[in-house]
């Protein structure tokens, strides 16, 4: 493996830093929009999260399971994930922006969280989200601390990995 990016990574990179930096900018604006709110995991969302979000927290055999209920006319922004997961749709209809873009979703669906994503989602219809994480954790806190990056600095998301992500998807 070259330790150097061809054009089309390095132009992959620039457009991950791009979206970065702008999802950022728009998320400190949607808590201006009322019933809307940024990540979560910062502290102070959590409880306005689970009064318009019920969450519904499930372990079983090294897994945590998360689902999330979002009623229609919605926007809210996710947390950036630090490791790559699967998620379904159950119910619903919502359009989500990442840094792939505008992708309209209609239940059912399915589909891969890869690390370093953080999504905008507009919610068309009443929602359930699932998610589905690999942890040895066994609280939800733990379990957070793991799945959940507290911003684009961590380590495990850092533009280095992702120009190694880069090259193992390009292989």
């Amino acid at each position: 493996m070259k330790n150097t990016l061809t054009k089309k990574e390095l132009k992959e990179i620039q457009k991950i830093e791009h979206f970065r930096e702008n999802i950022m900018l728009f998320e400190e604006q949607l808590l201006d929009i009322e019933g809307s709110y940024g990540d979560p995991s910062n502290p102070g969302m959590s409880e306005v999260a689970n009064k318009i979000n019920p969450l519904k927290h499930t372990f079983a055999d090294g897994l945590y399971i998360r689902e999330i209920f979002m009623p229609k006319g919605q926007i809210i922004s996710t947390g950036i994930h630090k490791k790559k997961h699967p998620y379904f749709v159950l119910k619903g209809e919502i359009s989500v922006l990442s840094q792939d873009g505008i992708t309209n979703i209609k239940a059912p669906y399915h589909g891969i969280t890869d690390p370093g994503t953080k999504r905008i989602i507009f919610i068309h219809e009443d929602s359930i989200w699932i998610t589905v994480h690999a942890t040895d954790k066994e609280s939800v806190e733990e379990t957070l601390n793991d799945i959940v990056a507290k911003d684009f600095n961590d380590p495990d998301i850092s533009i280095e990995n992702m120009k190694k992500y880069l090259k193992l998807k390009n292989k």
